[in-house]
Formats: C-alpha cells, structure tokens, sequence
C-alpha cells in the first residue's frame, strides 16, 4: 500500500516527543505505543502497513527516555531496587510514572490535531495505554493491551532469565551490546523467534538511539504507579487483550488479569507467542482491532 508518513518533534509536558504518521490522512487515528526502553522502530513496519491496508492511519513516537525524545537528566536509579519496593508495596518515588507518560501520548494526539484515537499498547506501551484510558476516557475510542499487565505486584512473576533481559549487566562495545540485545530478544521470544530479524533490529536500534539509562527511568515510572485493577473495573469502551501462552516476562495470567478486570473484553491468546509479535499473528491481531472500530461505531 502507497502510505506516506510523516514526521516532527512535539514540545508537551516539558519534554520533546519524537513522533511519526503513516497513511491516508482520512484513516482512523491510531496511536501505538511502545514498551520498556523500545523506539517507536519496534513496531514491524509489516504490522504497521497492514494497519493501514485496513484503514488505520498509525501514529507513532518515542516514549520519553528512549529514541529521539527527550532524555531525563541525573543519574538512573537501580531499578532492581525500584521493582523490589514496588513488589513489596513499598513507596516508589521516581522522575515520573505511567500518568506522566500517558499524558505525554494524549498531549500528542491534541497536537496532531486529534481529540481521540484507537489506542494499541505493547508491554509498558499496554501499561500506558490503560493508564491513558483511565485518565483521558474522552481520548480512546478502543483499548488494545498486548503482552501487558494491570500492574499487580502479585501477577509480575517472569522467569529470572527474562528478567536478566530486561536488566542485564551494563556493556561498553557496540558488537557486545548488539548481541546482548539479540541474545535479550531471544530469551524473551516464544518459539517463533526470528534471529535475523533480531539482529537487525539490535543494529538499528543501537544506531539510532543508545540509551540505557532511559530503562531505568521507565521501570520507575512502572514501579511508582501501582495496580491498576479498581480503575480498569470502571472502564467502559471497546477492548482487546492480546497475550502470549508462552510469555515469559509477563506470563499469561497477567492477560487473564487484565481481561478479567476490564468488563466486556476479548481475550486473544496465541500460543507459540512470548513477549513478542511474531509476523504470523499479525493478520488476526489487525482483524481484531478492525473490529473494535465497528464495536465503537455501533455505541
């Protein structure tokens, strides 16, 4: 499909957020959202294109702390002790929480000259579009959480090795951090993993931004925020919960959590799926959020 995309910087809530749209103008607004320390290149440009091909018109950005946006200044807190309090349900303070970031993406939509939008959140990206949800009701018109979580300390039970993915050892060289990035990708994945497809996104993720800190920064922002379970009770609007039988980071309850806890939601679950996308499931992914247009449109 001849889509174009446009792209620009947007000055909101104190900091740069780095954004691009892609297709026909006249498609439906669709923000995706992004997860911990990801660019907005770690939507498959496939997935995206048939977004469009379905009459969607994505929006996407870089989340604060990570691509071209804006970087927060001082030193990272450790965020093994941030997800230990917060496990604990201890007081987390940090730079800002998923409020913050979810008002970053509302401010994004009024800026691009859009009152609502159909929002598709992945991992954190999941986490902010239900906080979006819940603090900007009149901003989504549908609710797509892949591969998230309500935030429940009790659900968050990954396996240590996927935890190692998201928190490893800092690397100095651009060959080792490259690997360790695809080796990350791996232990993440479902049985559907494609290296090469991997390595060249370690490539180009690396190149175009290198930002470690930024994980640190946003595990914070996850840790300080809480359960959101009362509040995705009370939501009312179109909602997709796709999740991954074999997701390792975020197992299957947390989808079952989040389906359960927001009434009136499709439950989507593929099972050679990790915490990943593999391009096989993305027709029916698309499909489905097609359909909570049609759901929105008969409210």
């Amino acid at each position: 499909m001849n889509s174009e995309t446009i792209h620009g910087t947007a000055s909101i809530n104190g900091v740069e957020l780095y954004f691009e749209v892609t297709g026909p103008r006249a498609g439906h607004p669709l923000l995706l959202i992004m997860g911990l320390g990801a660019q907005l290149t770690g939507w498959p440009v496939g997935f995206v294109d048939l977004l469009c091909a379905h009459g969607f018109m994505p929006i996407r950005f870089d989340n604060r702390d990570s691509g071209l946006s804006t970087k927060t200044a001082g030193d990272p807190p450790n965020a093994l002790n941030l997800l230990s309090k917060a496990l604990n349900n201890e007081p987390v303070e940090s730079a800002y929480s998923l409020s913050d970031m979810a008002d970053d993406a509302a401010g994004l939509l009024n800026h691009l000259g859009y009152d609502s939008a159909h929002i598709v959140g992945a991992s954190m990206g999941g986490m902010i579009a239900q906080t979006l949800a819940i603090d900007h009701p009149e901003s989504a018109l549908s609710l797509t959480s892949i591969s998230s979580a309500t935030g429940d300390p009790l659900q968050f039970t990954p396996t240590e090795e996927a935890l190692n993915a998201i928190i490893g050892a800092p690397l100095t060289t651009r060959e080792d951090i490259i690997g360790a990035n695809v080796l990350a990708s791996r232990a993440l994945a479902g049985p559907l993993w494609d290296e090469n497809y991997a390595y060249e996104q370690a490539v180009n993720n690396y190149d175009r931004c290198f930002c470690p800190d930024g994980v640190a920064f946003q595990i914070g922002a996850i840790a300080m925020s809480g359960d959101r379970t009362p509040q995705l009770e009370m939501l009312s609007l179109p909602t997709l919960v796709v999740h991954g039988a074999v997701d390792p980071l975020l197992p299957l309850h947390c989808g079952t959590a989040t389906t359960e806890a927001i009434h009136g939601s499709d439950f989507l679950v593929f099972d050679e799926m990790g915490h990943d996308l593999p391009s096989v499931y993305w027709p029916e992914v698309v499909d489905r959020i097609k359909h909570l247009t049609i759901e929105k449109d008969d409210l």
